[in-house]
């Protein structure tokens, strides 16, 4: 049997973390037989090499060996990817098709990203790992494989079966041995030769003199938490082997490569539920917004039927700036000035149109107070756009005159016009 430092020159592994060597150890000892393997880690940790060290020095070596990233395959198409098809079983199938499982029958197949398959697609795994049987898309006739499986997954099993993502009963059948990759932050010591390997390879790959790190960017390399594991690092070597003439790099100039906004990547606990006490509060505070609104309503209300009845301009026109001033507070003068905004409030004119009442001998002597209930059904909107028209009447159509008059902007009354096509 080979030793784990063959097995890591073999396999181009770099590192001599224990729990590296424990994860390759287990590998070793489950390749001759037959059981299913699921290989657990962080993205980035190079979970790939599991499934080739057991297919290498298992029985099945000589047969094909078939890796599959289950979240690269469409969902409508990973059925046929995996059992393979018959000709019409659906659109654009013009030929039978042999899956992978039919492919790689006496040999081995890796289904990396396994936590991505759909649940339908896992009913149909389940069956090939219980009996060796699956059905082709399309078909009713049952065939038979004889395939290893060894799967690889990045994500929290336990909390995919808890959010019924994930069946359980085809974790455990997976799962028969669990190995685990360790991730770069916990192989502290593993850093620094990974970096050197692989800025010795792309030294060689640009036909560059290989990068060196000083005394401090070791220490800071060591130091970063690493959150793409191994995938990382080598993606930042190949960064400064390709973009640095100085070969000796500082402690300052590797900084400048490293990603520093990146959250770590342990789960965040949160509490999904909110008290009673929560609830409470915020009915409190939406009833006091609610009645606000309904008391600058009635304070609009009010204002209006002024309007159509006070015939004293400077008393409206500061009732108008109280009623502003309680809405807004200190922020009357931008709104105001922004012509943009929806809420611009005009300072209304002098009424001209004279209204007068004589009672008939046979009519209800709340007849004024019901004519005035129904002119207050009108909208602001119809006011504005009545104010508006006298205004320019008044000033023969010129726009700042009239402006001036209403108490707004020329860009505003220019709006409003184009707004209302008058």
């Amino acid at each position: 049997m080979e030793s784990i430092q063959s097995i890591k020159q073999r396999f181009e592994i770099i590192g001599q973390d224990p729990k590296l060597n424990r994860a390759i150890e287990k590998a070793m000892q489950v390749a001759p037989t037959d059981i299913s393997v699921l290989v657990t880690g962080e993205s980035g940790v190079g979970k790939e090499s599991i499934p080739k060290i057991i297919h290498s020095l298992s029985h099945r070596k000589h047969s094909k060996y078939i890796a599959v990233n289950c979240g690269a395959i469409p969902e409508g198409t990973i059925d046929s990817e995996l059992f393979g098809h018959e000709k019409g079983a659906f659109t654009g199938a013009t030929q039978t098709r042999s899956g992978y499982f039919e492919v790689a029958d006496g040999g081995t197949i890796f289904l990396d990203e396994v936590g991505e398959l759909p649940l339908t697609t896992q009913v149909r795994l389940l069956r090939v790992l219980e009996n060796g049987e699956f059905l082709k898309v399309g078909s009713s006739q049952v065939q038979k494989t004889n395939v290893r499986i060894v799967a690889a997954t990045n994500v929290n099993m336990f909390e995919a079966i808890k959010k019924e993502k994930f069946r359980e009963d085809l974790y455990y059948r997976l799962s028969t041995v669990e190995i685990n990759i360790p991730p770069l932050r916990e192989r502290r010591e593993d850093i620094h030769l990974l970096f050197r390997k692989f800025a010795s390879d792309f030294g060689q790959k640009y036909k560059m003199p290989t990068i060196r790190l000083d005394e401090d960017a070791v220490d800071l390399l060591v130091k970063y938490r690493w959150p793409g594991n191994i995938r990382q690092l080598r993606n930042i070597a190949e960064q400064i082997s390709v973009l640095e003439e100085n070969r000796s790099i500082s402690a300052s100039t590797l900084n400048s490569y490293l990603p520093h906004n990146v959250g770590n990547n342990l789960p965040a606990v949160v509490n999904s539920k909110k008290s009673e006490s929560d609830f409470s509060n915020e009915r409190e505070i939406l009833y006091k917004v609610l009645f606000d609104m309904k008391g600058d309503l009635n304070d609009l209300k009010k204002l209006t039927m002024e309007l159509l009845k006070n015939n004293d301009s400077q008393k409206v026109q500061e009732e108008n700036k109280n009623l502003i001033r309680k809405i807004y507070g200190d922020k009357e003068e931008e709104i105001e000035d922004q012509d943009s905004s929806p809420l611009e409030v005009l300072h209304l004119p002098e009424p001209t149109v004279e209204r007068t009442f004589t009672p008939a001998p046979t009519e209800d002597k709340y007849h004024f107070a019901e004519e005035i209930e129904e002119e207050e059904t009108l909208s602001l909107q119809e006011k504005e756009i009545e104010l508006i028209k006298k205004s320019l009447e008044r000033n023969k159509g010129k726009r700042k005159a009239a402006a001036s008059e209403l108490g707004i902007s020329e860009r505003t009354l220019y709006r409003k016009i184009k707004q209302y096509d008058l």
